[in-house]
């Protein structure tokens, strides 16, 4: 134990000492060209080093009745690609940030920045080739910047874009993820397979390298350019996010199962939740004329509608006239506030009233 507490220690310690530092101004990090789509004097150095937090590249998966390590309330990513569900637990990816992946046939990357509380899934491909991505070990607004390694290209997580290398402005290809708790989601998906702790690398999993970071809402280790105290900043969010606007929405909206038919930028949006997991669809005009409704007993099925289709947490209808026809899932994440304040200045926040 007195090894852990020192070890957690010696990493704060080496966080705080690179947290007011840049990467030399505007002279660009070491390995990386002179051209960036972000400013350089903001690009901060993490500290660790490019690969220093280890991506997991040959991931271990345990069943659910076997994953003894999480408990009810931790929060895992999942996905679900056909009939194959997996779970990224949080305790994980807070010490590797980075997973590299296989799921029925496609390579994917899961990445989650434990400083932003955000997760994406893509497709682990760049210049049309499969690739691995990696930890840079540099940061944007306290988030995480990867790197690809086939053209050692800087990959913006919450920017959603190359913004450094020979693939600058290109946009990684999303893969629909979800986050919620572990209760919430073995009760859905109970054949889940479960990133363990078997990672080939000694780490305290169910201790974060952060401390009290993510229950602190005023300590920032790296601090954004911009702050906005309209909501708390470690408050989680779900965030749509269209070209360089969001707008957000707040797990008090869906206290007891809510169904919000919401239009933003133009677009007509469909967000179904509760306490434990808020995810969007994006509605096209073959669904304009549906209403729909919360249903959610502990089931697959997440809400229905008029007709009589009742459709999961990922919009695919499970039963009724549209079996087998999914929603397009919002371009969102669930993230820190003050993250998606600092990305996309002054976001809507959605309001009933």
């Amino acid at each position: 134990m007195k090894k852990n507490v020192f070890y957690l220690f010696a990493c704060s310690l080496l966080l705080i000492s690179c947290s007011s530092s840049d990467v030399n101004g505007d002279t660009p990090p070491d390995g990386t060209n002179n051209q960036w789509l972000i400013p350089i004097s903001q690009v901060k150095d993490g500290g660790p080093g490019k690969d220093g937090i280890p991506s997991i590249d040959s991931p271990n998966f345990t069943t659910a009745t076997n994953a003894s390590f999480l408990n009810d309330n931790d929060l895992v990513v999942g996905v679900v690609k056909d009939n194959e569900a997996k779970a990224y637990p949080h305790i994980v990816l807070d010490w590797h940030e980075v997973v590299n992946d296989e799921i029925n046939g496609t390579f994917i990357t899961l990445n989650y920045c434990p400083l932003t509380g955000t997760a994406f899934g893509w497709e682990s491909m760049s210049d049309g080739t499969r690739t691995t991505f990696g930890v840079s070990g540099l940061l944007y607004n306290a988030n995480l910047i990867l790197y690809d390694r086939n053209t050692d290209s800087n990959w913006s997580q919450l920017r959603l874009e190359c913004v450094n290398g020979s693939l600058i402005n290109n946009k990684p290809t999303l893969i629909n993820v979800v986050e919620t708790n572990w209760k919430t989601w073995k009760m859905l998906y109970p054949n889940t397979q479960v990133l363990n702790t078997q990672t080939g690398f000694s780490r305290t999993y169910g201790t974060s390298p952060y401390g009290d970071y993510s229950i602190n809402n005023n300590r920032f280790i790296f601090r954004p350019e911009i702050t906005n105290a309209a909501l708390p900043n470690k408050e989680r969010v779900y965030a749509i996010i269209d070209g360089d606007n969001s707008k957000v929405y707040q797990f008090s909206d869906f206290e007891n199962g809510q169904i919000i038919r919401d239009t933003f930028n133009g677009k007509n949006y469909l967000i179904a939740g509760n306490e434990d997991l808020i995810y969007g669809f994006r509605l096209s005009s073959d669904h304009e004329d549906l209403t729909f409704e919360y249903d959610f007993n502990g089931t697959e099925a997440f809400f229905k509608d008029n007709e009589g289709n009742k459709w999961n947490i990922f919009g695919k209808a499970i039963e009724g006239p549209r079996t087998g026809e999914t929603l397009t899932g919002a371009k969102s994440v669930m993230s820190y506030w003050f993250a998606i304040a600092a990305f996309y200045p002054n976001p809507e926040i959605y309001s009933a009233l």
